[in-house]
């Protein structure tokens, strides 16, 4: 019986001693992100690793979450201003921070809508909506692809026009949502958006000069205690992590 005690607590002593298991990064991401981030994630676990959490949702509310104490590792947002915001308020490890990939800007129809533009100074946006249709649109108070969408509208003279008939989405997937299932004729969604869809097509592609650069940054939160969690940042930054990111119709710097 004695001896039985020993070996307990030599298991015991043992037990103790080891590391806590050790819990995969959570990732907080733009939801533009989702196949993509996703098919990183899977080629994260080929090489060994517990898979991520992803948390896919529009830039400014993953923000305001972090702002609120949400536990995180890493930060993916889809415009600078947003990682800015975060960044102003302590809450990431500035030395991480790195932009990574680049989008473009489109207008997109239902699959089966003819529609077409040259997009350009004045187009004709409003008569293409009819007289009761709605244009698609991350909220453009607050989600990048709702700002980088009234930016390039304002610049090019159209915004005056459709301002008052834009359907307000919770970021670009629910914009473009809504194009797909034939509630708007028309929406303003990323290029890659577009791309991953079957239910939509691209109508036109907006000027690279209409509207501030389209990039992506990533950070580890100050909050960070995942052991994965750099690893996991490196891997996207790396060539073979760009390149899957590329598959998915993405610029990458």
């Amino acid at each position: 019986m004695l001896r039985l005690l020993s070996v307990f607590l030599v298991l015991l002593l043992a037990l103790a001693g080891m590391p806590a298991f050790a819990a995969p990064p959570v990732v907080l991401a733009a939801a533009s992100l989702q196949e993509s981030l996703n098919a990183a994630a899977d080629a994260w676990v080929r090489k060994g690793h517990e898979r991520p959490v992803i948390s896919f949702a529009g830039s400014s509310a993953l923000a305001r979450q972090i702002e609120a104490g949400a536990p995180a590792d890493l930060f993916i947002s889809a415009d600078e201003e947003w990682m800015d915001h975060v960044a102003a308020r302590g809450l990431v490890r500035k030395e991480t921070r790195a932009t990574f990939l680049t989008n473009r800007l489109v207008l997109v129809s239902p699959v089966a809508s003819r529609v077409s533009f040259v997009v350009g100074p004045r187009f004709p946006l409003a008569r293409a909506l009819g007289g009761t249709g709605r244009l698609a649109m991350a909220d453009p108070d607050a989600v990048p692809a709702g700002r980088y969408g009234r930016e390039a509208l304002t610049r090019l003279g159209v915004w005056p026009s459709v301002q008052a008939r834009v359907a307000r989405a919770e970021n670009v997937r629910a914009a473009m949502a809504l194009v797909e299932r034939g509630a708007a004729p028309l929406g303003v969604v990323y290029a890659t958006d577009a791309r991953a869809s079957t239910g939509v097509r691209i109508a036109g592609w907006f000027p690279a000069n209409s509207h501030t650069p389209i990039t992506y940054p990533i950070a580890q939160l100050n909050g960070s205690r995942a052991p994965d969690a750099a690893g996991f940042e490196r891997f996207l930054l790396s060539r073979e992590g760009k390149a899957i990111f590329a598959r998915f119709g993405f610029g990458t710097r």
